[in-house]
């Protein structure tokens, strides 16, 4: 994403774009970047400083071709001016012969932010003799601002989801009477498997945010958020029974349909 941005910004293609792992020797102390901002707050940091870098070449440019700043402009690996074309390479050279090099900074705190907003829709059949649920459809839909790589942030909806049901349906940390927790391993915390998670469908709004670079919001985890709400909703239609306690276990909600049944004889 941000090779996306730096590359957009430049006037260049992605594979000329080299992202370095973060290090104290290469940047000045931050916050850093987590908590669903690699886009957003890093992402701004990135477009701050590209554009901060394009405009030292344009200026550079302008003053050596002695043309005004406002006639040049960035093309792939040349500056376009009203004469003609300058290739990147003789602007360098022509940069270091005078001792001029060509280096920026960019930094954004996180404040202020939007925020994603996200939307799920189950489909479920549930057998009332077993408690068991199937999902026959599952609909979710993200407000991501302005969706710069889909391929990218809809994996993370679509692992945000299968996160969610998991949280939703399986997984349960047990405690026993002396406060020791039954689930110390693996083998007895069940996660979902492959064959658990449906096939997500995925739509994304058309919407621009006024913060974010170039009108993105962030993504990441936020998919999570309505997964149990809707889960739950889903299966308060089909049973009639509102189920405030996850995991939905297929032995709960048996025992949620059989105290009902008995209920409603007696």
């Amino acid at each position: 994403m941000h090779r996306q941005i730096a590359a957009g910004e430049l006037a260049t293609t992605v594979d000329r774009i080299t992202v370095r792992q973060s290090d104290t020797d290469v940047v000045r102390h931050d916050t850093g970047a987590f908590a669903s901002t690699g886009v957003v707050v890093a992402g701004k940091a990135t477009l701050r400083a590209t554009r901060a870098l394009a405009d030292l070449l344009l200026d550079f440019a302008a003053v050596h071709l002695g043309v005004p700043r406002a006639d040049c402009r960035l093309t792939e690996e040349a500056v376009l001016h009203p004469d003609g074309r300058l290739p990147l390479k003789e602007l360098y050279a022509a940069a270091q012969a005078v001792g001029v090099g060509f280096a920026a900074e960019g930094h954004f705190g996180g404040t202020p932010r939007s925020v994603a907003f996200n939307a799920q829709w189950f489909r479920i059949a549930v057998d009332p003799g077993t408690g068991e649920i199937r999902i026959l459809r599952s609909v979710h839909a993200a407000d991501a601002g302005q969706v710069m790589n889909p391929m990218q942030c809809r994996g993370q909806v679509e692992g945000g989801v299968a996160q969610a049901l998991g949280a939703t349906l399986f997984e349960n940390v047990r405690i026993d009477e002396g406060g020791e927790v039954e689930t110390a391993a693996f083998r007895r915390y069940r996660l979902p498997q492959y064959a658990d998670i449906p096939r997500a469908e995925v739509h994304f709004m058309e919407t621009a945010d006024a913060i974010g670079p170039l009108g993105a919001k962030s993504m990441s985890k936020s998919p999570f958020n309505p997964v149990a709400p809707a889960f739950a909703n889903a299966l308060r239609d089909a049973t009639g029974i509102r189920f405030t306690r996850l995991p939905l276990t297929r032995d709960r909600v048996w025992q949620a349909l059989s105290d009902q049944r008995v209920s409603s004889s007696s």
